[in-house]
């Protein structure tokens, strides 16, 4: 039953839908208005220009042609990745697991950062730029419903959600699928375009950009994606067969969703680009001993392609004559080489050496192809002179040459039972991948019960394509990390091959619906979905491969995105000299750490977050000494000349204090002539 529409019709609309229907390449967005803060209204509309154009035989006189793409806001959305940020990571580390698993610790070197990923991706800008070897986002893939990451230029996440509808009074997350938001490609646009901008930067030269996406906005991620990286960067979609389908009893099935593929740039060597991906390949061969020396056998030295046959290469065929009791084999050319080229009759040709078969001998011949009399690859000449790289197999009536390769006893392992050779090649990737959604979700749930996050990517296939980046001590990205699969594949392929691989995860800390099974079992946010799958996967990791793990990094430091610790100020220390220290006297805010502090500093300094910190503490101060003393810092108030002493004479690139910190005047006075004496070479960095 239907509700009555209580309104006139919607004439404009109707003819809209009209419109759309014969020309829907003239449907476009536009900028109609302002709101009363600034921001763009942004409609569906009719190009008059296009339309024109469409019901005209002949060209009509517009704008000037150019191949473009674009939409509203596009401008603006640049400008957004541009923008600087008053902003800091702060470290929580309740939350933060060390490289053993043991809570609160932070010897680890991989990252999960809570908060907005465009503030994370602009953060980590001096830190990271150019150290990520892999990216690999699932982005919201705009089906209607709403995303969370819709930037308006000036809201922030907190204050997004509070003006958004998301909640009503109680609690309740209200999902909004309508026309005039969620399916309107320029939002979604407008949200990942900065993105990828920034994310570009962070990528190595040699590294490579993996983006999830369905139908709904593939075309359009090709295009920005082509414009941001480049077309001929361009690796190429993969196909995903999720192996499953949602049901279109109208139209198609969808079984599928796609992989889009970038490379930073085309790395060459000499003329040659090289591939950016390839899967390395191992190959178990069976070992053969024989009188100490081990060997694996290779295909018969023939061939079964036109090519192999007798007529055309009447030089090869040989004999090869076989004594099974000594095993003495020779090859002899015992045919009419003339006849083999005309006849295709083995009696005809062949006049078999009966004294030798009198020996013992038997007449092995290659093997027929395609009804024809066959050849062998190796000449005459070859197979007697290199006798000891072949080896007969077979049964009487079924002998075969073989190759066979020799290998040394210390790359010889057992394997079931069996002894074996590992055979390691590169290959290209796949353009079709299997690997099931249901899949994702059982892996999930086998960690945490209760389905308590919906539709989690595949492991097994985050591990194919992280395996795909042929570097085991590689920095993986995942801005979009949701339930946490890349980190999860991260650790355990690590475990698997004895990688150094280092991830780093961000993730809005989007509320879970007060309904659901996630929120009843508390985890309330997004985040702590995540975080709890990493613990649980390091911990079942290791307790699978006990004596493989020893040394695998199951940790992670966690961080939230925070404003500046400045008080209304936004600076770098870098810019800042001894002269301005006066000018900035107690600008940090009050509920900031020293460890806040460090980490800002770190940030700005470009010191990776997963450098080693040490806290010691020198004439009763707390001194942090980060990546085996690269920056020494002091923010305790009252330093005196001890502690500055003892610091130069560590010989640090980078000092850091607070520029309030000095004891006394004459502290603050003998302060750079103390770093003169004993590490002129020193920077000396205020906050």
């Amino acid at each position: 039953m239907e509700n009555l529409k209580m309104h006139t019709p919607d004439l404009a609309g109707e003819n809209f839908k009209k419109l759309a229907a014969l020309f829907p390449n003239a449907v476009t967005e536009t900028i109609t208005g302002y709101k009363a803060n600034g921001d763009p209204i942004i409609e569906r509309a009719i190009d008059a220009d296009v339309l024109r154009q469409e019901i005209s035989a002949t060209v009509v006189e517009g704008p000037q042609e150019r191949y473009q793409f674009t939409w509203p806001d596009k401008k603006k959305s640049v400008v957004l990745a541009n923008q600087p940020i008053a902003k800091t990571l702060r470290l929580d580390r309740e939350k933060s697991v060390g490289k053993d698993g043991t809570p609160g610790n932070i010897d680890t070197e991989n990252i999960y950062i809570e908060g907005d990923n465009l503030d994370a991706l602009k953060l980590l800008q001096e830190t990271y730029l150019g150290k990520v070897k892999m990216i690999y986002i699932d982005p919201p893939y705009n089906t209607g419903n709403d995303f969370i990451y819709e930037d308006d230029f000036s809201q922030n996440a907190d204050e997004y959600l509070g003006n958004s509808g998301q909640f009503d009074e109680e609690g309740n997350r209200l999902v909004q699928n309508t026309e005039s938001n969620g399916r309107f490609h320029t939002d979604w646009l407008n949200m990942l375009y900065p993105r990828l901008r920034l994310a570009k930067d962070l990528l190595a030269d040699d590294g490579a950009i993996f983006i999830s996406i369905d139908d709904n906005e593939q075309v359009n991620l090709s295009k920005i994606c082509d414009e941001i990286f480049g077309a001929e960067n361009r690796v190429g979609p993969i196909i995903q067969n999720k192996q499953n389908a949602k049901n279109d009893t109208v139209n198609i099935q969808k079984n599928h969703e796609f992989l889009l593929v970038y490379r930073k740039a085309a790395l060459t060597e000499g003329s040659k680009v090289q591939p950016t991906l390839s899967r390395k390949v191992v190959t178990y061969r069976d070992v053969i001993e024989d009188n100490g020396r081990f060997y694996y056998l290779n295909d018969p030295i023939t061939t079964r392609g036109e090519g192999g046959t007798l007529a055309a290469r009447p030089n090869l065929g040989y004999t090869i004559y076989y004594n099974s009791t000594t095993g003495d084999f020779f090859g002899k050319c015992d045919y009419d080489i003339e006849l083999a080229k005309s006849k295709n009759d083995e009696n005809e040709i062949y006049n078999t050496d009966k004294e030798l078969v009198n020996k013992g001998y038997i007449a092995i011949r290659p093997p027929h192809v395609r009804g024809r009399l066959g050849c062998w690859t190796w000449a005459l000449d070859k197979f007697n002179s290199e006798k000891d790289s072949i080896v007969i197999t077979g049964k009487p009536g079924a002998y075969t040459a073989r190759k066979r390769t020799f290998v040394d006893e210390k790359n010889v392992q057992k394997k079931d039972g069996k002894l074996v050779y590992a055979s390691i090649t590169n290959a290209n990737s796949r353009s079709i991948l299997d690997f099931s959604t249901n899949e994702g979700t059982n892996e999930l749930n086998s960690l945490i019960k209760g389905n308590i996050f919906n539709n989690p990517k595949n492991l097994k296939m985050l591990q194919y394509l992280i395996s795909l980046i042929q570097d085991s001590n590689a920095y993986i990205l995942d801005f979009f990390s949701g339930s946490a699969t890349t980190a999860h594949a991260v650790m355990q392929l690590n475990a698997e091959d004895g990688g150094h691989r280092k991830f780093i995860m961000v993730q809005l800390p989007e509320q879970t619906d007060v309904k659901s099974e996630a929120h009843k079992s508390g985890y309330k946010t997004i985040c702590d979905i995540g975080e709890e799958r990493i613990r649980r996967a390091g911990k079942k990791i290791k307790e699978e491969s006990p004596l493989t793990t020893t040394d695998l990094d199951v940790g992670f430091r966690v961080f939230k995105v925070d404003s500046t610790n400045m008080e209304d100020v936004y600076y770098r220390p870098a810019d800042y000299n001894q002269g301005q220290m006066e000018l900035f006297a107690d600008n940090i805010k009050p509920d900031r750490s020293p460890e806040d502090l460090l980490f800002q500093v770190m940030l700005d300094l470009g010191i990776l977050l997963s450098s080693d910190i040490q806290e010691t503490e020198i004439a009763g101060k707390k001194v942090f000494s980060v990546a085996d003393g690269y920056l020494i810092a002091c923010f305790d108030k009252d330093v005196t000349e001890e502690t500055v002493k003892a610091i130069a004479q560590k010989q640090p690139v980078y000092a850091v204090f607070r520029d309030s910190s000095m004891a006394s005047d004459s502290v603050a006075t003998n302060f750079e002539q103390i770093f003169e004496t004993y590490s002129p070479r020193t920077q000396r960095k205020v906050l």
